[in-house]
């Protein structure tokens, strides 16, 4: 005489909660990574390598090396760049904005530092691109 169970359990596993959990943390995670801001300094880049402006800059700040600028033409030291940008930029409008031309051999902590002191002034700067000899072609940027 066999008796025989009327509730089978079923060994199943059903997966609809595990995706709807994964769907939640999905969208969760998509719309936090949206409301994260980067910390990044605002820098007005140039358009193209072939526009030239037709007037001068007015701050125009060249890093020449690790230790070496020049400001407007005048040769300063690293160490007077700030002091000497907030001399200039009192004679000019909150308008003007600082053009920066860096050599390629500068280390980008130097440059960095310069961005930081005009963020922290709140001053306008635009990195300029480096102009190319005469006959040379404009190399392209790197990934």
């Amino acid at each position: 005489m066999a008796l025989r169970s009327t509730h089978k359990v079923d060994a199943g596993f059903s997966l609809s909660s595990m995706t709807d959990l994964v769907f939640l943390l999905l969208i969760f995670f998509v719309i936090v990574s949206t409301m994260v801001s980067p910390f990044a300094l605002p820098v007005d880049l140039p358009k193209n390598q072939t526009s030239t402006s037709k007037t001068p800059p007015k701050v125009a700040l060249r890093l020449l090396n690790a230790e070496e600028a020049t400001l407007n033409g005048a040769n300063i030291s690293m160490a007077e760049v700030e002091a000497a940008l907030m001399a200039e930029m009192a004679k000019h409008t909150e308008s003007d904005a600082i053009v920066l031309s860096v050599a390629q051999d500068v280390p980008t902590g130097r440059m960095v530092d310069v961005l930081n002191i005009a963020k922290t002034r709140k001053w306008r700067i635009v990195l300029a691109a480096a102009p190319n000899a005469p006959g040379q072609q404009p190399t392209p940027a790197q990934p």
